[in-house]
């Protein structure tokens, strides 16, 4: 039985895309560096914004990372700031986040974005919805580690294996299948089917409603 339900934030719940590249080209620009595209920003991410921002300055014409600590506190310093600008739920998220808890499921988000940027986008974007929310900090090990969601089903008194993970990235399915979670790929987020099927999920998701079929068949509801 699916008790809880735990979610990735950035290319799950939020199209953060945008967000991210306006970030991150804004300070390149400001400091000589190459601009890059959006769509450079769905593989730049997934593993934590320090991450995002090495694999962003390599491409940018820093691969010795010479401007790597500035750029970095920069980086945390504007989403601090504002971690809303040009951040949009996807399409269904929100009724379908309503569905799960009529259906009696706890809710949590286990991101990669640092902490208090979490708690600012799921306070502001989903209101009321969310059980906990988990970002990276000292005290969790981003993912791939399972620490967040392990974490998430300690909180709920549930078992690892009566929880449903949903990501959209490589790591996000590396992440479920360590924590011993029934793992599911988001394919409306930044990465395709093949990369979600080779890296432990269980099963697709096409749009955020086909999540409430899956918890429901789950629980032979």
């Amino acid at each position: 039985m699916i008790r809880a339900c735990i979610f990735d934030l950035d290319g799950t719940l939020a199209n953060t895309l945008d967000s991210m590249a306006y970030v991150a080209n804004e300070i390149l620009r400001n400091m000589g560096l190459k601009e890059q595209p959006a769509d450079n920003f769905k593989y730049y991410s997934g593993e934590g914004a320090d991450m995002l921002v090495r694999r962003c300055l390599i491409d940018a014409g820093d691969p010795e990372l010479v401007h790597y600590e500035e750029v970095r506190n920069l980086y945390r310093r504007k989403f601090d700031e504002d971690p809303l600008y040009k951040v949009v739920p996807y399409d269904g998220i929100i009724t379908m986040l309503r569905q799960l808890k009529d259906h009696g499921a706890k809710l949590a988000v286990c991101s990669n974005k640092p902490h208090e940027a979490a708690i600012k986008v799921i306070a502001k974007m989903f209101p009321g919805y969310f059980d906990l929310v988990l970002g990276q900090s000292d005290q969790i090990r981003r993912k791939p580690a399972p620490d967040g969601p392990l974490k998430a089903a300690e909180e709920f008194g549930v078992k690892p294996e009566e929880c449903m993970y949903v990501g959209d990235t490589k790591t996000d399915m590396l992440t479920g299948t360590a924590a011993g979670m029934f793992t599911v790929g988001a394919l409306w987020g930044f990465r395709d089917r093949e990369e979600l099927e080779s890296n432990g999920a269980q099963i697709i998701a096409e749009k955020p409603l086909d999540l409430l079929k899956i918890y429901k068949e789950l629980n032979h509801d």
